[in-house]
């Protein structure tokens, strides 16, 4: 097994940040749920998720696994198996700290959402209000072709659009052609998989900070013109960049005092601190039938100062701080005593806010709605009403159901998402319980 071997899996088509919520059917499953209040009380700890997850651990899939389930503001249920690294002694727990990726998207989010709660940008506002150098942008007349054969812009960037991954804007792990080189170059590429550099893996040499990675993104060509395609993108990057902008001050202060200080999220970063490496879980990548280590704990990458605040990859925390994020989002806004949101706010942001004009056929978001940073239900029987999720890249998985007064987060750690189905079907596995145990309350109280 090679070095290129193990490159050509990750650098491939395959390498991409998946979503929670994805082609699941669960409006199919929740038809099947006659009442949640009785799988409440008989879920039973989720049985088939648990078996599940042991499975993945006993066949050495992963090194560990765990899931965090809670309903409304209740202390959730925690099934974990394995452990931090393949062989190790030390098992997944309360303290393990995970990659979250793109599960950050979502986080950036609802950080956006707090400017228009505080009336200091809208919605439909032009990023050129904000950032000049993104009027007049140019916009490729082939996403995979030359980048000089452009054509202007016919609508400005809104931030409805960097909301919704509608802006136009290319991604290293999506676009192919010219403009991924462009991107490459250009250092725009803000997701770190490893300290040690992977042989056929081109990572680029990352900007400086965040003011110098807007201004390089600003002088390469739009993938498409503003608002008619759905396509992920670094959108949520330049949102990093807007908060910073708008507010005074940098992504993650501006998180650590709104969000993550009241809500007492105090085990989430962007830099792991060193007394904290040993509670950080390896990263994996799985290639036939094993699991290479491409960041261990002890020595990971994320030990290191990032360039910046990364708003769409760079967070990484323990199941439950991530779960009192998803309370408060369930909680619209409000985790006890403690609002940080208002609820109106919170509800305009896991709405669908796509614009009317933007396609997403063919795409992981295909007849589903998208809020801030994450899927967003459309009331349908495949986009479940109330429904907010997102995952990340190493197979972690989370979402909300506002409807059904849920939340739940499922954690692992391997690299691409796809490797498994775990990531996809995790929201799946979660109701399948919650419907066999309703449907087991409902047979015990029928006459």
């Amino acid at each position: 097994m090679t070095a290129g071997t193990i490159a050509a899996s990750l650098s491939g088509p395959s390498f991409s940040r998946r979503s929670a919520l994805g082609g699941i059917g669960a409006g199919a499953f929740l038809a099947g749920m006659p009442s949640l209040a009785l799988a409440r009380e008989a879920a039973n700890k989720f049985p088939g998720l648990t078996k599940i997850i042991n499975q993945y651990v006993a066949e050495k899939k992963v090194a560990g696994m765990m899931a965090m389930i809670g309903f409304g503001q209740q202390v959730p249920e925690v099934i974990t198996a394995g452990s931090q690294k393949l062989g190790g002694d030390r098992p997944v727990g309360p303290d393990t700290l995970w990659r979250m990726y793109s599960q950050t998207k979502p986080v950036t989010g609802m950080a956006t959402m707090m400017l228009v709660e505080d009336g200091l940008i809208s919605l439909d506002q032009p990023l050129s209000d904000i950032f000049p150098e993104f009027a007049d942008m140019q916009v490729l007349v082939d996403p995979e072709g030359s980048i000089d054969n452009v054509e202007p812009a016919k609508a400005p960037i809104t931030i409805r659009q960097l909301q919704t991954h509608t802006a136009g804007l290319g991604y290293t792990i999506i676009s192919k052609g010219p403009i991924q080189k462009a991107y490459l170059a250009a250092g725009l590429t803000p997701g770190r998989v490893s300290r040690n550099p992977i042989p056929g893996v081109d990572a680029g040499a990352p900007t400086p900070d965040i003011m110098t990675f807007v201004k390089r993104l600003s002088e390469l060509p739009l993938v498409y013109q503003p608002g008619t395609q759905w396509s992920y993108s670094l959108s949520h990057d330049v949102l990093s960049a807007v908060i910073e902008k708008v507010s005074g001050k940098p992504l993650d202060q501006f998180l650590q005092e709104r969000m993550f200080g009241p809500l007492g999220m105090d085990s989430i970063f962007y830099q792991v601190p060193a007394d904290r490496a040993a509670d950080l879980a390896d990263n994996y990548a799985p290639f036939a039938g094993a699991l290479i280590p491409i960041d261990p704990g002890a020595t990971s990458i994320y030990l290191d100062k990032p360039a910046f605040a990364f708003g769409s990859t760079g967070l990484v925390g323990t199941a439950g701080d991530y779960d009192k994020f998803l309370q408060m989002i369930l909680g619209f806004g409000r985790v006890g005593d403690v609002q940080v949101m208002k609820p109106e706010t919170v509800k305009l942001g896991i709405s669908n806010l796509l614009p009317e004009t933007a396609s997403t056929a063919g795409t992981w978001v295909a007849n589903h709605g998208f809020g801030a940073g994450g899927r967003s239900g459309l009331g349908t029987a495949v986009s479940p009403p109330g429904t907010f999720g997102w995952g990340g890249a190493a197979g972690t998985s989370a979402f909300v159901d506002t409807v059904r007064g849920l939340r739940a987060g499922g954690y692992t750690q391997y690299i691409p998402s796809n490797s498994y189905p775990f990531q996809s079907d995790f929201p799946k596995y979660v109701y399948a319980d919650l419907i066999g145990a309703a449907q087991a309350g409902a047979g015990k109280t029928s006459p």
